[in-house]
């Protein structure tokens, strides 16, 4: 199935959750999923009409919905041309781990006061991304990965962190594009995801901070190298 159909279908098979909630905001958020899932890539154009048509809103819908994930840093204008995803810089990537290190060490701080099921949700990121690995699903490792994180941010219990982490993360995965192989990638933070949360299940929350500021730097680090050598 093309890429394009798959995100269109998933988003019309939503339309009713759409059409219920009648919000450019509600548009923005499947689309903002369909890019956090992989399901839309850097590069990638966003057709105003088939969008419309897929979630049977109507075309200023639509524009409401794009200048949303504008300003998000999601989605690009490019005059004559159209909308498209957006390609991550080297300066946003740096900017965006300054960010991440900020909320989601503050989740871990917080996780001895967290709500059992928060912490819940952390360990079944951690699971799904390795069934995933198991059945050589290399993309699904990385959606895991990105819930793995939205849950560390989510131990904070704030809507709003809740809200940040996931705009960031969309940007992420869109970095993850960067790279050449998903696997190639993903596979050496799996067993590091089990460590930070097997630290956090034992209540050790000073070394699984030490342990995601060690993590976030090798990644930081890898992409960075990855982004200079295709420039």
């Amino acid at each position: 199935m093309p890429a394009q159909e798959s995100w269109l279908e998933t988003i019309a098979a939503a339309r009713d959750d759409i059409g219920r909630h009648s919000t450019a905001d509600r548009v923005a958020h499947q689309l903002r999923e369909q890019i956090t899932d992989g399901r839309l890539v850097p590069g990638q154009r966003v057709p105003e009409e088939d969008l419309g048509r897929a979630a049977k809103v109507s075309r200023n819908t639509v524009r409401e919905a794009f200048r949303l994930l504008i300003n998000e840093r999601l989605l690009v204008h490019e005059f004559n041309r159209g909308v498209f995803v957006r390609r991550v810089t080297a300066d946003g990537l740096a900017d965006l781990y300054r960010v991440r290190r900020i909320l989601e060490c503050e989740g871990v701080r917080c996780a001895p006061s967290a709500p059992r099921e928060a912490l819940a949700r952390v360990e079944a990121a951690v699971a799904d991304g390795e069934r995933a690995a198991a059945g050589d699903d290399w993309p699904r490792v990385g959606t895991a990965d990105i819930r793995f994180h939205q849950a560390l941010a989510a131990l904070v219990g704030s809507p709003r962190v809740d809200e940040m982490i996931q705009h960031l993360l969309a940007e992420m995965r869109l970095v993850f594009h960067e790279m050449g192989s998903p696997r190639e990638f993903h596979e050496p933070y799996l067993a590091r995801n089990r460590r930070l949360c097997d630290l956090l299940e034992r209540g050790d929350t000073e070394a699984a901070e030490a342990e995601l500021r060690s993590y976030l730097d090798d990644a930081e680090a890898q992409l960075t190298k990855a982004y200079r050598e295709k420039e």
